[in-house]
């Protein structure tokens, strides 16, 4: 039997709070890490996780102390990042209480940081993250759209396709992928399901989809035809929109493979 689909409660944070965009734009405060955090380990999430999306574009260390705040009211896996350009960063970031490491930018200036990280803890706990915005290639046919891989929290572009960046990331040791579409993020339109899918054929390790989750029945879409293993939220979460028991007890009734806990 296959692992049950993980829901995964997303805390973007910047300056030691909870924030939310719309496409990496326009952030409004969400709230307070711990409490929201706490309030998720209670309705049923299988992981959270924490990003400190200000930290790369900054160039300023993740947020250590709002992870050891996270931790200690979890009894879920905590996955953070933002920021964690070397073996020292990840180093500290695990010391503070997170199971897994997620890099981005970092990691497509220099690979390599993948395979340090998979040697240092297991590739189980290397997360690579990818931003990825669809432009059309020349011709401007549907069928010849890509996926532009963005660093900096998608403020730059990184001049890579995202679906032969995963292949190379996971080669060098990445354990997960962590798939965004930044065309979705924030929008509640669906998650890009297309985008999604094309990332889970390409690899061999399990795929988190992000950007653009609304209803339920946008959970069931990305697991059945985009093939993700994960799927993670952050505003319907964050504003009550979709409490995660409800939605894993729809996702169950719809024959999707969760965990329901008591």
């Amino acid at each position: 039997m296959s692992p049950a689909h993980r829901i995964i409660p997303c805390l973007d944070t910047e300056g030691g709070r909870v924030v939310k965009g719309i496409n990496f734009v326009g952030l409004r405060d969400a709230g307070s890490p711990t409490q929201l955090a706490e309030r998720y380990n209670a309705e049923g999430a299988d992981e959270v996780a924490v990003l400190d999306i200000a930290a790369s574009r900054e160039e300023r260390p993740t947020f250590l102390e709002t992870i050891r705040n996270v931790a200690e009211k979890l009894a879920i896996p905590l996955t953070a990042g933002g920021g964690i350009r070397s073996l020292e960063d990840a180093r500290s970031v695990i010391g503070a209480g997170a199971d897994k490491v997620t890099v981005n930018s970092a990691a497509v200036v220099r690979p390599a940081l993948l395979a340090e990280l998979a040697h240092e803890f297991g590739s189980q706990a290397v997360v690579l993250a990818i931003d990825a915005k669809r432009e059309p290639l020349e011709g401007d046919e549907p069928s010849g759209d890509h996926w532009d891989v963005l660093i900096r929290g998608g403020h730059q572009s990184a001049h890579l396709d995202a679906i032969e960046w995963a292949r190379k990331g996971v080669a060098m040791g990445a354990g997960e992928i962590l798939i965004t579409s930044v065309d979705r993020d924030g929008t509640r339109s669906g998650f890009d399901v297309e985008l999604t899918s094309a990332i889970a054929r390409a690899v061999s390790v399990p795929v988190i989809a992000s950007g653009g989750a609304k209803i339920p029945q946008h959970f069931v879409e990305i697991f059945d035809a985009g093939g993700a293993d994960a799927a993670l939220a952050a505003s319907i979460f964050h504003d009550g929109v979709q409490p995660i028991r409800q939605l894993k007890e729809f996702l169950a009734q719809q024959g999707i493979e969760v965990r329901l806990r008591c």
